[in-house]
């Protein structure tokens, strides 16, 4: 489980209710005030988890996000301060694997940031996995294609191998939020729609084609069996 949380914000008053929330918690809290700064620290001391505000003094938060993509697979909440802004779609987009929305109701915050972080557990279950021309290797949080590894987030690792472990049935999108987000009343169908984009990108030999994850029209997301 996520220990240490790494809040990138430049607002003071913000970091602080942060930081007393997730250390109640039980949490490790660093903070930076810009993306630079975020970056530094992150290279220096890496986080189980990053809390990013898009909206930053010296850099666009998503070219943060993207960077902290690049650099790992270290998960990231963005903030934003509308739920139904484009925002979060950009964010998603660029990488995050959630988001919180100000103000912040402190048990969302932990719940999100509890959820991401067992992500990065992996689960009792299959020690082997296969989705069309794809071996998926659960314990080892691995997916390779004719012995060439595939680099997935842990989001969309989790996303991949609950799909493939129930092939041949459609998950809803509902599902998917309890199953690899951890949480169904605070999510949000988007989290999972951008993540198949994403997860399509990087697995599919023709994105536009889907053959691997297929859309169930009205339904959701089937792994074929």
């Amino acid at each position: 489980m996520a220990r240490t949380v790494l809040i990138i914000e430049d607002d003071v008053r913000v970091r602080r209710m942060v930081q007393l929330t997730l250390q109640r918690e039980g949490y490790q809290v660093t903070e930076a005030a810009t993306g630079a700064e975020g970056l530094a620290r992150l290279a220096e001391h890496p986080a189980d988890v990053v809390l990013l505000d898009l909206r930053l003094p010296d850099q666009d938060g998503l070219e943060v996000c993207r960077a902290i993509r690049r650099a790992g697979p270290t998960p990231v909440v963005i903030v934003t301060a509308r739920a139904d802004s484009d925002d979060v779609v950009a964010g998603l987009e660029a990488g995050a694997d959630d988001y919180v929305t100000k103000p912040f109701v402190p048990r969302e915050l932990t719940a999100r940031i509890r959820a991401v972080g067992r992500r990065a557990q992996p689960d009792d279950g299959p020690t082997s996995l296969t989705a069309g021309d794809l071996e998926i290797a659960p314990l080892a949080g691995t997916v390779t294609r004719d012995g060439e590894r595939i680099e997935l987030t842990r989001t969309e690792f989790r996303l991949l191998t609950e799909l493939a472990a129930g092939a041949g049935r459609v998950f809803s999108r509902e599902e998917l939020l309890d199953r690899v987000w951890g949480y169904g009343y605070f999510g949000d169908s988007r989290l999972v729609d951008v993540h198949v984009l994403r997860l399509r990108k990087k697995i599919e030999r023709d994105p536009a084609h889907p053959a691997i994850v297929t859309t169930v029209r009205g339904m959701g997301y089937l792994v074929p069996g």
